[in-house]
């Protein structure tokens, strides 16, 4: 908590120094340009003057703004706009004011009526580009500063992974009928997947053990990650809600900017299968429409666009279908509810072969439980790295479902 806390700090004072010197710089340039129409020639003199006169409005919209992108104004674009616009306001008015009772001038009704006729006038454009910069601009920088480690590592690959827990063999089951399973010999598959992620270059970081929480394992149903922001789900099963938390505290050990799905929308990180800037949602048992709508307003900003898919005849979209590096979904059809919503379809002869890992631009993992899947997406030239996850499909699970990855 206190290195996240300490990159907020950070990421606030970056962001909203270069906000005010960006908007600082702009007004003296706006005076010096408007001064080369005048009948005299701009002067040395002049930059001061201007530079001088803003001084002090610039250092209360830097305090301002500071404070605000500390206690979170930064993390919306709305509520960083109502920041930018307290400061655009209060900066001016209060540094006029506290530059007018300084020279002496009584602080009066006319003083306050003088200084709000600036807000019209002389200040208007200050107040107007700190409006425009902070939830723009600032906002940007901010998660940039915040989020350093997955903004500029590009070669950073972590999976968050969680051990199975105790009682796993008492997972939900939906569409499949229950069977035995056995538990030495899944933690004995979790431990080789966990191995072929690190052998194939990622960095495996285990989210705390949740050992009453049988369906924990399967932590991808817990967030999704979007770049350097991810979003916290609200399981559809009341049961599963609880391994939200685990997550939460390894994604922001991470460095990650946190947002977060709320009651009553519901929605399974499993149910979520992002292809480029598309993210195809699953609208089945465990996400409801709420949540879509939710997800859609939360990533939006950064640039994605939401698709929302029916399921019915799987637990989740990612049951059903997934994608390859190159962007081609594929999936089971028997399982697929309406395949023609997608751009590229690709169907695939076994139900355990619907699931890839993207592991790089040419390799993915997959379930050794499909073999002629596996052979059919090595012959479009890819590598594929076979697991054995069959305990875990028992109960629903796939590949996907093991792990949180983080690019």
């Amino acid at each position: 908590m206190t290195s996240s806390w300490g990159r907020r700090l950070i990421a606030s004072l970056v962001a909203a120094l270069v906000v005010v010197l960006v908007v600082h710089a702009a007004m003296i340039a706006a005076f010096y340009v408007g001064s080369l129409a005048g009948s005299s020639a701009p002067s040395g003199a002049l930059i001061v003057a201007v530079s001088n006169y803003f001084s002090l409005t610039s250092v209360i919209a830097f305090v301002l703004l500071w404070v605000a992108g500390f206690v979170g104004a930064f993390d919306r674009w709305w509520t960083a706009l109502i920041a930018g616009v307290l400061a655009a306001v209060l900066a001016p008015a209060v540094g006029t004011i506290l530059t007018a009772t300084s020279g002496g001038s009584p602080f009066s009704g006319d003083l306050i009526a003088a200084v709000l006729g600036t807000l019209l006038g002389i200040n208007l454009l200050y107040a107007v580009a700190v409006t425009a910069l902070t939830p723009t601009f600032g906002r940007w920088l901010f998660r940039v500063v915040e989020g350093t480690r997955s903004r500029f590592e590009t070669d950073r690959k972590v999976a968050l992974v969680r051990i199975p827990a105790g009682n796993l063999a008492e997972g939900l089951v939906t569409h499949i009928d229950r069977e035995p399973v056995d538990a030495e010999l899944a933690d004995a598959q979790w431990d080789a997947y966990v191995a072929a992620l690190s052998e194939a270059g990622w960095q495996t970081v285990e989210v705390t053990s949740a050992d009453t929480l049988a369906d924990s394992v399967f932590v991808e149903d817990t967030a999704v990650v979007f770049g350097d922001t991810a979003v916290i789900t609200l399981p559809g099963a009341e049961s599963r809600r609880a391994e939200v938390v685990g997550t939460e505290a390894a994604l922001r050990a991470q460095g990650l900017r946190l947002e977060r799905i709320e009651a009553p929308g519901t929605l399974d990180g499993g149910d979520v299968l992002k292809v480029g800037s598309t993210v195809y949602v699953g609208r089945g048992g465990r996400t409801n429409a709420e949540g879509i709508r939710q997800l859609r307003a939360l990533v939006a900003p950064l640039g994605y666009t939401v698709v929302a898919v029916p399921i019915t005849k799987a637990l989740h979209l990612k049951t059903a279908v997934t994608a390859l590096p190159d962007g081609t979904v594929i999936g089971y059809e028997p399982i697929v509810d309406e395949p023609r919503v997608f751009e590229r379809f690709l169907p695939v002869p076994e139900a355990h072969g619907t699931a890839v890992v993207v592991l790089s631009d040419d390799t993915v993992l997959m379930s050794s439980s499909a073999p002629q899947s596996v052979a059919l997406v090595e012959d479009l030239g890819y590598t594929v790295i076979q697991v054995d996850i069959s305990e875990f499909e028992k109960l629903e699970g796939c590949v996907t479902c093991l792990s949180i990855r983080i690019r």
